[in-house]
């Protein structure tokens, strides 16, 4: 089987420009997770109906969790993203070493090369998808034992009888039609709006965790990969948005996507605009001729999701569910419910 390793040219990269996020030695003298007495804040709401059916879990106590849970929890947020964009950009997925762990190992349903005409695109695709296996990399060293296995994806398009996870996530958005196929694979604005879906979502679950853990030298390690994806959700948007200046399609799907995910992670008053649901945000402001790429709150501040809303949203359902979308069995750990919303 082809993965990462196998081609020279990633492992190099990855080698020489990643090396520091990958050895947590460097970070943590050597020492394993420490355990810490952190608990999770409760989930919000949301208004919309359900994506995807899936059985009602029997949710974790939150004062049993404890960093190396809310590590875990990124952990398989990165496993999602490092997979689809490793496919996108080099036609390949992680390298088995590592997707091994605790909990049951699952293998990826999708994924494949971009076929890129914008030799932009296609150099930011490879830049971020070295950027997110290298983040898998660290938060597996620095967990070490209690690293959890990458657990089942599914980052397809699939079929008008079986819909993939894009392209249920598409439908529900509006993007495609009711029997409509969403391939991110398929060229340069597919892609985008793949990783657009992506993005916004991984920048609000690291803002959100921050509070929950203890140990502030896993703070600072979280900081800094929060810091990074907030750089590849801001390249993503301002790219969508200049190329939405040419094909304005981009800019209302990027919108109707950023709804879809207001539908689902909870009910909440936005302070700036006063709109219900309204904790993400489209790229453009309050018209088309006006660009919104750092979407923030009346203060100028990200926005935070709970892990129960982050589940929501990679999960495609409203309620209080193990499983669906993209991660089809669930993900790996003891955080792996998301919210319960009306």
């Amino acid at each position: 089987m082809t993965d990462l390793n196998t081609k020279l040219e990633i492992f190099d990269a990855i080698a020489s420009r990643r090396n520091e996020r990958r050895n947590f030695l460097r970070f943590a003298g050597g020492s394993a997770l420490a355990v810490g007495g952190a608990s999770l804040l409760a989930a919000c709401g949301s208004d919309d109906q359900d994506l995807a059916p899936a059985p009602t879990p029997t949710p974790t106590p939150a004062a049993a969790l404890n960093d190396a849970d809310v590590l875990n929890f990124a952990l398989n947020l990165e496993y999602l993203e490092a997979q689809f964009y490793a496919f996108a950009a080099f036609g390949v997925g992680l390298n088995a070493s590592l997707l091994t762990g605790t909990g049951t190992q699952g293998s990826v349903t999708g994924g494949a090369q971009v076929p890129f005409t914008d030799t932009v695109v296609r150099e930011y695709a490879r830049e971020i998808a070295i950027d997110e296996v290298a983040h898998v990399a660290f938060l597996r060293t620095a967990l070490g034992t209690a690293a959890v296995a990458q657990p089942a994806i599914d980052i397809s398009a699939g079929t008008a009888a079986a819909p993939g996870a894009f392209t249920a996530a598409a439908r529900a958005a509006g993007v495609v039609g009711a029997t409509g196929i969403f391939n991110p694979y398929a060229d340069d604005n597919s892609f985008l709006l793949g990783a657009y879906i992506f993005e916004d979502v991984g920048v609000s679950a690291y803002k959100g965790a921050a509070p929950l853990i203890a140990n502030k030298t896993y703070l600072e390690a979280a900081a800094g990969i929060l810091a990074a994806e907030a750089y590849h959700a801001g390249l993503i948007r301002t790219i969508l948005y200049r190329k939405g200046l040419t094909v304005p399609t981009l800019r209302t799907a990027a919108g109707q996507i950023s709804d879809a995910r207001d539908s689902l992670d909870g009910t909440v008053t936005n302070a700036a605009t006063g709109v219900i649901g309204d904790d993400d945000q489209g790229i453009t402001g309050t018209d088309a001729t006006m660009s919104n790429i750092v979407p923030t709150d009346a203060n100028g501040l990200a926005y935070s999701r709970s892990t129960g809303q982050v589940l929501n949203i990679v999960y495609l359902n409203k309620a209080a569910v193990a499983m669906g979308g993209f991660f089809p069995a669930g993900v790996n750990g003891n955080i792996k419910t998301s919210a319960a919303n009306p």
